[in-house]
């Protein structure tokens, strides 16, 4: 909460500090709908001396920039399907996530949509030095290149749209047209390229920096374990029986939930869940033809509440769930352990009796289970999962300042990998939406087809943002 204070006191700093800035420089200022744009050299002997110092090397990178920008633009199209189909198909991921599909980058977004257990926190301090990071990489490569290609750069500059920031190098738009075709696509693919180079650099600085600054200190988990029961084998409910679902549905409405858990029997093994957990489960489906359900085995993690990161076990140090496997392997199922988990901050003590694991009854089990990322889009955000064991907990070395520069950093790879994707979307207003057009041109040799084309694609990416949206809306009524 104390930082808080300081990056609010920043945050009208510097806009009181840019306020009296343009005021001063107000006759370079002029309003170009919808932006209010200050142009300045600033910048050009750099992007001069890089498009002279490096010819040839720019020469052969063309290819990759133009490359890379094809990729990128179809894994934008194939990532908003598969978006489209998790806001469809999991609308309880939607609930989790909270922030809207498409919402401008602002900062506090996390605190707004209340999406904190899920993203780390945006300060205004990330969002200022993100967007000059991201703005400034990405705008010097359109002009680096423009050069390479003998356009003239007539100036850089940036621009206000109310409080969002935008950074701009301006080639000559008549010369640039004058250009093959190839050296307009290398120039408009190369911010997005210079986005993709940041985030690969970024993630290795990240890397090295959390290894660095950051130590495993106990082994995490996801979820308790669980299993995908058929419900024809389930025998009873709340000591109830139950054989379909609306047998299910009707003793779980009627659990009263002080009792704990619903004990579920399917043939032979012994299961728990909540019954918020399984109403909703069973509602999700909005089919009275489900048959499986999701259910929690009868395991001591479950039973005992235990949350957090394991830390110790009767006395013996927990660093992650390698050395939890070691110091369970030494207990026979019935053996009673004192375990302690850290949750928050918070160091808890729980006396269990170990379980018969019921995939081989001679070993033990607590129950605990981490949960896959899944395959397609979801894989995106798991990225990081080599930067840091997923199943390990991990403390930081310097408090405050280790876990500040963490998430920093987080954000910054995120949203250089987000603009460098959305930006090659084949949409007008993008890059991607002249990489599109010049292709269709340069394929078809019509202007009319490439024109038509380009207009109804971007209709269509359009159409799936409305689409989004409305899923977004529906999934919180």
């Amino acid at each position: 909460m104390n930082f808080y204070i300081y990056d609010l006191a920043f945050l009208v700093v510097f806009f009181l500090a840019a306020g009296i800035f343009l005021y001063i420089n107000k006759k370079n200022l002029k309003f170009e709908k919808p932006l209010l744009i200050y142009r300045t050299k600033a910048g050009l002997r750099i992007i001069d001396y890089f498009s002279r110092r490096f010819r040839k090397p720019l020469r052969f990178l063309s290819y990759v920039v133009i490359g890379v920008g094809y990729m990128l633009m179809a894994a934008m199209i194939y990532l908003l399907i598969q978006i489209i189909y998790i806001y469809f198909k999991f609308p309880v991921l939607v609930k989790a996530v909270k922030i809207p599909p498409f919402m401008p980058l602002i900062p506090y977004i996390t605190e707004i949509f209340n999406a904190k257990e899920i993203f780390p926190p945006f300060y205004f301090t990330y969002w200022i030095i993100v967007v000059a990071i991201i703005a400034i990489f990405h705008e010097f490569a359109h002009g680096i290149f423009a050069r390479h290609n003998n356009i003239r750069v007539k100036s850089t500059g940036f621009g206000f749209l109310g409080p969002f920031l935008a950074a701009f190098v301006e080639p000559d738009e008549k010369q640039m047209k004058k250009k093959s075709k190839f050296a307009q696509l290398s120039i408009l693919s190369a911010g997005s390229f210079a986005n993709i180079i940041l985030t690969f650099l970024f993630i290795l600085i990240m890397w090295g920096f959390f290894a660095v600054a950051f130590t495993p200190a106990g082994a995490s988990f996801d979820t308790y374990s669980y299993s995908l029961v058929n419900i024809s084998s389930i025998i009873s409910v709340d000591n109830k029986t139950a054989s379909n679902y609306a047998d299910i549905l009707d003793i779980s409405n009627e659990f009263n939930e002080s009792k704990g858990y619903i004990e579920i029997a399917a043939h032979n093994e012994n299961y728990v869940i909540s019954k918020n957990a399984i109403i909703k489960q069973l509602n999700a489906t909005k089919s009275k033809d489900i048959s499986q359900i999701f259910l929690y085995h009868d395991a001591p993690a479950i039973r005992n509440n235990i949350t957090g990161a394991i830390t110790e076990i009767d006395g013996i140090k927990i660093k992650n769930s390698g050395e939890l496997g070691a110091a369970l392997s030494g207990y026979s199922p019935g053996d009673n352990i004192r375990l302690k988990a850290e949750a928050e901050g918070k160091i808890n003590e729980y006396n269990i009796t170990l379980a018969k694991n019921p995939g081989n009854e001679s070993r033990v089990f607590l129950g605990i289970s981490a949960v896959n990322a899944g395959r397609g889009f979801l894989r995106v955000v798991d990225i990081f999962s080599f930067i840091k064991d997923r199943s390990t907990y991990y403390k930081p070395r310097i408090n405050g300042l280790s876990i500040f520069i963490y998430n920093f950093l987080w954000w910054l790879i995120i949203i250089n990998l987000g603009v460098a994707l959305f930006n090659m979307l084949p949409v007008g207003i993008f890059d991607g939406g002249q990489v599109f057009y010049l292709t269709i041109l340069g394929i078809t040799k019509s202007e009319k087809i490439a024109k038509k084309a380009f207009s109804i694609i971007t209709r269509i990416i359009l159409l799936m943002f409305i689409l989004l949206i409305i899923l977004w809306f529906f999934a919180f009524r």
